[in-house]
């Protein structure tokens, strides 16, 4: 007791600068500072983590996540779900590895009145400097792009063209806290797209680009790239990287006696097989 008391009156009477000596510099922190890194991984570790996830349906993981003691933890608001859904082959799923951006509303007046040609002209500027899709390079196959999107803005920042671009260019699919537009042409197309709702408006005078593979928040979950996002009609999932193998392994056990059972049950009621009991 008489130790506790000494230290808590030296720590009273050192100078002001000396109790603050591990704090951040306030001017360098008046710049900006970010606090959770961004891990990297090579497109192989990726590869064999994603194997793991391979069949794994939202529901066998979530239960993963609850067995490492992750309970109620990466599982996506239930607004955001799939665009389309295929009940025969389940094309509507995906397993992926999180790239990341996020798109913020603007503080930039809208075009207003203009000429086409200076409408076109201060649009094409706007998509190359304030609102560009800086993360295309990121992509790779197995790539689940996650866009934290500005949340009222009534914007397609996702539309028929650039998400079939992205699938070419090795996405797996794509989850977005915000809207996508062209929704037709993304259902025909059969591209995984995950949403809260329909958007109609373009990026320009709408929203900017703020950051590109860094956490963001999506779904009201936390999402850093390198996580493992897994998608399917019950919605969307985020396995932290750091527990995906022991999440992947109890959710295989889940998947695994599920189909056993009902493979048992499909010949009892009459049904005839499809891919959700083959092993």
């Amino acid at each position: 007791m008489i130790i506790v008391l000494c230290l808590l009156l030296l720590s009273l009477s050192l100078p002001a600068a000396a109790q603050t000596a591990g704090a951040p510099d306030a001017e360098a922190l008046r710049a900006g500072r970010d606090y959770i890194a961004t891990p990297t991984f090579t497109e192989a570790a990726d590869k064999a983590l994603l194997a793991l996830f391979k069949g794994l349906r939202v529901a066998d993981v979530v239960d993963g996540m609850d067995a490492v003691g992750l309970v109620d933890t990466g599982t996506m608001d239930a607004e955001i779900h799939a665009l389309w859904r295929d009940t025969e082959n389940f094309a509507h799923r995906f397993t992926g590895i999180a790239v990341t951006a996020r798109y913020v509303p603007t503080q930039q007046p809208p075009a207003g009145i203009r000429a086409v040609d200076a409408y076109d002209a201060w649009a094409g500027d706007w998509y190359d400097r304030r609102s560009p899709e800086s993360f295309i390079p990121l992509i790779r196959p197995g790539t689940a792009l996650v866009l934290d999107e500005a949340p009222l803005a009534d914007v397609g920042s996702i539309g028929s063209y650039n998400i079939l671009d992205w699938q070419s260019r090795g996405c797996a699919g794509v989850v977005t806290n915000g809207t996508a537009r062209d929704t037709d042409e993304i259902i025909t197309q059969k591209v995984p797209l995950y949403l809260r709702k329909i958007g109609r408006g373009i990026r320009p005078g709408r929203n900017e680009l703020e950051s590109v593979n860094r956490p963001v928040v999506c779904g009201g979950v936390l999402v850093v790239p390198g996580d493992v996002v897994v998608a399917d009609g019950d919605g969307v999932v985020v396995v932290p990287r750091a527990k995906a193998e022991a999440v992947a392994k109890y959710a295989r056990k889940i998947m695994d006696g599920d189909k056993e059972g009902r493979r048992e049950l499909y010949k009892k009621v009459g049904l005839k097989p499809d891919p959700s009991i083959k092993k």
